[in-house]
């Protein structure tokens, strides 16, 4: 089931906190808002866009360090404070112009569940809910903020037959 969801997805979504960070927010006396991106992670998201597949965040909170991030990967479609994560991937979708089994979502908690039920794969990492686990096509090994992005974006490209080529020019 999961392998055929995978050979769909044209577009991955994904939540921030607890999904690209370990969920720990660091908050300084200024109020300014502090988070610990993996580069593992980064470079998945890196080779996944370099394969074809679209990116995007979508994420309740809202800060310059997601925005900065996001600049980083050149990740183009980004919804930070999206109360209603649900109305940003129908969004999305409909600008893409992409039907919901070609969109695959990562989420870590109940308030992912909305996306996660209306895209075609639903990823979760292992810290999640209960509920949440038992809504996802699949739950990553590695831990959410530590390559567990990084993990989900190699299966997809495995899937879909793109892993190999993005590999090869870091093996000379």
């Amino acid at each position: 089931m999961f392998i055929s969801r995978a050979k769909l997805i044209r577009l991955v979504a994904f939540d921030v906190d607890g999904v690209m960070t370990d969920g720990g927010l660091f908050l300084s006396d200024s109020g300014e808002e502090f988070k610990r991106f993996n580069s593992l992670d980064g470079q998945g998201i890196k080779m996944l866009r370099a394969s074809g597949v679209e990116v995007a965040i979508i994420t309740g909170r809202t800060s310059r360090c997601v925005e900065m991030r996001a600049q980083n990967l050149g990740i183009a479609h980004v919804y930070q404070g999206a109360e209603r994560k649900l109305d940003a991937i129908v969004d999305l979708l409909n600008k893409l112009d992409l039907p919901r089994d070609a969109a695959a979502y990562m989420g870590d908690d109940v308030v992912d569940l909305c996306v996660m039920r209306h895209v075609g794969l639903a990823i979760s990492v292992p810290e999640s809910p209960q509920l949440v686990r038992e809504h996802s096509h699949y739950v990553t090994k590695r831990s959410g903020g530590h390559g567990a992005v990084r993990e989900a974006c190699e299966l997809i490209m495995s899937v879909q037959g793109t892993l190999d080529a993005q590999l090869a020019p870091y093996l000379g």
